[in-house]
C-alpha cells in the first residue's frame, strides 16, 4: 500500500455549495481525503466521493469539533491538514505545506504543527482589520501531535508538546456566501453560547447579567470597529463589528428564555 504522507481531514454538513471547490484545490497533492459528514440532506457526500474522498456518515453534533476530531482520528498520514469546506488553500500555501512536510535534516528546526494565516471574507470583502487578520489557525500538524478538546464551538487546536511554526501562505475563508447565511450562523452561535451559560455555573450570568452583556457587547463593537480599525473595511467592517457586539446580549436573552422554560 502506498505510504500516506499527507492526509486532509474535513467535517461537513450540507456543504454541497463549498466542498467541491475546497477539494478540487487539494486533489492531486494530498495522499488521502477523509470526510466526516453529519448526515447532510443535500449532495455533500456524493460530491466528496466523486472527488476521491473517503466519506463517513455520522450525526450532526451541536459542537461540530467532535466530527472534526473524528475525521482527524481516521486519517492515516504522517501529517494532517485540517480544513473547513468553506476554506480554500492558496497556491502559495500549497507550496509551503509540501515543503514543510518534507523530511528535515538535523540542522533545521523540527516543528510538530504549523499555524496558518487566514483571510476571512464577508459581504464579498476580505476583512483586513477588526482583529480579523492574520487570524492564525493551527491546521497542519503531525499525526497524534494536536487535537480538538471538543468542549466549545470557539475552541482552538491544542498542541500539548512540541514547537509550533508559522507559514506565510493564506487560507481563503468564505464562511458567509450571503447575509442570510451569516444570520443563520449568528443564530447558531448565540444559541450555543446560551447553552454554555446553562451548563457551566462558572460563566453563568447573574442578576446583572444583561447589563454586563450590554457592556461587553459595546466593548466588543468598539474594540473591533475603533481600536482594530474595522472602519477601514467599509460597510462589511461595520456589519462584522456590530454583530460581534450583539452576540453577547442576544446570547443572554436566549439563556434567560431557556432558564425560564427549563
Amino acid at each position: 500500500m502506498k505510504d500516506i504522507k499527507l492526509s486532509l481531514a474535513l467535517a461537513v454538513y450540507n456543504e454541497e455549495k463549498n466542498i467541491g471547490r475546497c477539494l478540487e484545490v487539494v486533489k492531486g497533492w494530498v495522499d488521502e481525503i477523509v470526510v466526516v459528514d453529519g448526515s447532510s440532506i443535500d449532495k455533500t457526500r456524493e460530491i466528496g466521493k466523486k472527488l476521491g474522498a473517503m466519506v463517513y456518515k455520522t450525526t450532526n453534533k451541536p459542537i461540530f469539533h467532535i466530527n472534526k476530531q473524528m475525521a482527524i482520528d481516521k486519517c492515516r498520514g504522517d501529517w494532517i491538514l485540517q480544513l473547513d469546506a468553506d476554506e480554500i488553500v492558496s497556491e502559495e500555501l500549497k507550496k509551503e505545506i509540501l515543503q514543510a512536510i518534507k523530511p528535515q535534516t538535523s540542522n533545521i528546526k523540527h516543528f510538530v504543527a504549523y499555524q496558518i494565516p487566514r483571510k476571512n471574507f464577508l459581504l464579498g470583502r476580505w476583512l483586513s482589520k477588526g482583529g480579523q487578520y492574520p487570524d492564525y489557525v493551527t491546521r497542519l500538524f503531525r499525526k497524534g501531535k494536536a487535537y480538538l478538546p471538543c468542549k466549545s464551538v470557539h475552541e482552538k487546536m491544542a498542541v500539548p508538546s512540541g514547537e509550533v511554526g508559522q507559514l506565510k501562505g493564506h487560507l481563503l475563508h468564505y464562511p458567509y456566501p450571503s447575509f442570510a447565511e451569516y444570520l443563520v450562523k449568528f443564530n447558531r452561535y448565540t444559541s450555543l453560547t446560551a447553552e454554555e451559560y446553562l451548563e457551566n455555573p462558572k460563566i453563568r450570568p447573574n442578576i446583572w447579567g444583561y447589563i454586563k452583556s450590554e457592556i461587553k457587547g459595546t466593548n466588543a463593537f468598539l474594540l473591533r470597529y475603533i481600536r482594530h480599525k474595522g472602519f477601514i473595511d467599509g460597510f462589511p467592517g461595520l456589519v462584522f463589528a456590530l454583530f460581534s457586539g450583539l452576540h453577547y446580549p442576544v446570547a443572554f436573552i436566549k439563556y434567560w428564555e431557556k432558564k425560564k422554560n427549563k
